[in-house]
């Protein structure tokens, strides 16, 4: 597996306009009507993998593993959230990532994001095995 062209310095990025499908209750992580965590969290992961898909092996992809995340500020509906990641460390095939995001006001939140580098189709092959072993227990 080639990953010489996965370095640090790469960078992602991704954004939305806050709608009542991204809010804390909709998705039933709250009951205020802002950004759900969850949703910004989706965001940075999203933003981590964009900056690298376009560079993975054939046959590879990433999966996240660790997140340490803040959501300090919140977003109402409507306004712009956009959410970034840079790629900060490449140990064998763990991508560690400096993730952040604001709105069209403030930082709403920051942390790190590690993903995994996987090959495809061992994966599946593991999920294929671990779903056969449903109810066998």
């Amino acid at each position: 597996m080639d990953i010489t062209r996965i370095k640090p310095g790469l960078k992602g990025s991704t954004e939305i306009v806050v709608g009542a499908q991204h809010t804390a209750p909709h998705i039933g992580s709250g009951r205020v009507h802002v950004l759900a965590t969850p949703v910004m969290v989706n965001l940075m992961e999203a933003a981590a993998l964009q900056a690298v898909e376009g560079l993975l092996p054939p046959g590879h992809q990433t999966v996240g593993i660790h997140l340490d995340i803040t959501h300090v500020a919140a977003t109402p509906v409507g306004m712009r959230v956009r959410a970034h990641a840079e790629l900060i460390r490449v140990e064998k095939r763990t991508l560690s990532f400096r993730v952040q995001a604001e709105d069209e006001k403030e930082r709403i939140g920051e942390g790190l994001h590690e993903r995994i580098i996987i090959n495809l189709e061992r994966f599946d092959q593991r999920m294929q095995d671990k779903a056969g072993m449903i109810g066998k227990s």
